[in-house]
């Protein structure tokens, strides 16, 4: 057993003895989000290059939002270097390890080569956000979360396989079954603390993150 998995594992059976039900933030603070920051016209800068956001204003598609105004978005690598000649030509300038627009606004590129890179940004093109912005559909956010395996991440995973609807659960464990057949059990945990996170004080499950969200914030959802 390689050295991140055994950190994974011994993260996620420690989280399990010390759960329990109704820990998670409450409902109707859940229901408040707060503004997106405004974030440069990539589709016309990227043109036909697949691509989608990831990161924090990927997972506020589909958990609790936390606080951030960077954007992170995931590239084929084959397709790395045009876009950053495209993120040249429109201005942005290279600072540290991330792009800076004009307007100042920090933008994370993320080249992936695993196997589900490509029909994970093809399956983003169809499940974009109310201001156009293909979001990582949630099987593919949570597969590469759990790659990169960070003690963040893995809380991501448990707070977005928590409020997922039985479907969408279904779909994230169709893509581990095709990509980390292996870790099927350890995704099976994270979502027992998901749903331990956001059962109610008497062991009944939480609304989904739609049923959580004010009908005025549907264009940032």
């Amino acid at each position: 057993m390689d050295t991140r998995t055994l950190i994974r594992k011994t993260l996620i059976q420690m989280a399990l003895q010390r759960a329990r039900p109704g820990t998670g933030s409450r409902w109707e603070l859940i229901r408040r989000r707060p503004s997106m920051p405004s974030l440069p016209n990539l589709a016309a800068i990227l043109g036909p290059i697949p691509w989608a956001v990831v990161g924090a204003l990927a997972a506020r598609h589909y958990m609790p939002e936390r606080a951030t105004q960077d954007l992170d978005i995931a590239v084929l690598e084959k397709d790395a270097s045009e876009v950053r000649g495209r993120l040249q030509q429109a201005g942005f300038r290279y600072v540290g390890a991330a792009w800076v627009s004009p307007e100042g606004v920090s933008v994370d590129v993320l080249e992936l080569n695993a196997p589900w890179a490509e029909p994970a940004l093809q399956a983003a093109q169809g499940n974009r956000d109310a201001a156009g912005f293909p979001i990582l559909p949630l099987p593919y956010l949570i597969l590469m979360k759990f790659e990169a395996g960070r003690m963040q991440d893995l809380a991501d995973i448990a707070r977005m396989l928590g409020m997922a609807a039985s479907d969408q659960v279904d779909a994230v464990r169709e893509v581990f079954r095709r990509y980390r057949p292996e870790d099927l059990e350890d995704l099976e945990s994270l979502l027992t603390l998901g749903r331990l996170e956001w059962m109610g004080p008497e062991g009944a499950s939480s609304p989904s993150i739609d049923e959580r969200v004010d009908p005025d914030d549907q264009e940032l959802a």
